[in-house]
């Protein structure tokens, strides 16, 4: 398996800070009473990649207990119908939803506003919604439309979050360096304000099918996982953008978050972990 370009060293920022050198080899603290995560993007295909990915998270869990796993987007490409969500979610995450996992989807740009209807999806039929784990509260966008009904709710809902940790997802990277998508400016313009108004430390996002790092943009760490089912191999353009990229093969994350500090790995399809560090929350 190739290793993606050599990984920067971040900027030590003003919102928090990453913790030592980060690289292949940093590892899960594993703690009792930690948030533990998985994140996948873009995965919805049915194929085979998709199931060995599910096999690979699974793997992972029976180490690193993880109860959540988020989902970026695009969670079935092509047929919608009731055998495709069997195909391409309920068997590829067996083992994780028969172990009672919960996933919290946001859509893409492939999938059907009714999925939001999907029970295992936990969306409750909305297209927007937020959820807290611990001292964690996750918000989860919709960016297929972003209108002021939902701008509204998102000011709202940070604004009145006094949550340790606010992390955002959604589908479209405020910042990328995919050579396919790239950034998707429009959206950060309108987000971004609202994101370091109200503190919010940490955001993921998908529809690039591959894995990056971004440095801290403003004080956010930005992050990509849009390659747990498609893969564009070599799509990762260089720039001053980029912390951390894999391009080479199907990826996912696990995430865990302990008191001041966020853990994080990248880890691909056949269970190398190709990027990984901790970040420390600031105090505002």
């Amino acid at each position: 398996m190739r290793r993606s370009a050599a990984i920067l060293l971040a900027l030590v920022v003003s919102a928090g800070q990453l913790l030592g050198q980060p690289g292949q080899g940093q590892r899960l603290p594993n703690a009792a009473n930690s948030v533990k995560l998985a994140v996948i993007g873009d995965n919805g295909t049915g194929d085979r990649p998709q199931y060995e990915v599910g096999a690979q998270m699974a793997r992972s869990r029976a180490a690193f207990p993880f109860d959540t796993v988020i989902m970026l987007g695009d969670n079935m490409y092509g047929s919608q119908e009731p055998a495709d969500f069997v195909k391409k979610f309920e068997q590829p995450y067996k083992a994780l939803l028969d172990a009672g996992v919960q996933f919290f989807a946001t859509l893409g740009n492939h999938d059907n506003q009714l999925n939001r209807y999907y029970k295992p999806y936990n969306m409750g039929g909305e297209r927007y919604y937020s959820f807290a784990k611990r001292n964690v509260r996750f918000f989860v966008l919709d960016t297929d439309s972003l209108d002021p009904k939902q701008l509204a709710w998102l000011e709202d809902a940070l604004q009145g979050s006094t949550d340790e940790w606010k992390i955002c997802y959604f589908h479209h990277p405020l910042y990328s360096d995919g050579g396919t998508h790239g950034s998707a400016v429009e959206l950060r313009v309108v987000l971004e304000p609202l994101f370091l108004k109200y503190g919010v430390q940490v955001v993921f996002a998908g529809h690039e099918h591959f894995y990056e790092r971004l440095t801290p943009q403003k004080g956010i760490y930005y992050f990509i996982s849009g390659a747990a089912g498609q893969l564009r191999r070599g799509d990762v353009r260089r720039s001053e953008f980029k912390a951390a990229a894999f391009d080479q093969d199907q990826s996912f994350m696990l995430v865990e978050i302990s008191g001041l500090d966020l853990y994080f790995q990248a880890i691909s399809r056949m269970g190398q972990v190709v990027d990984s560090g901790a970040i420390r929350r600031g105090r505002s």
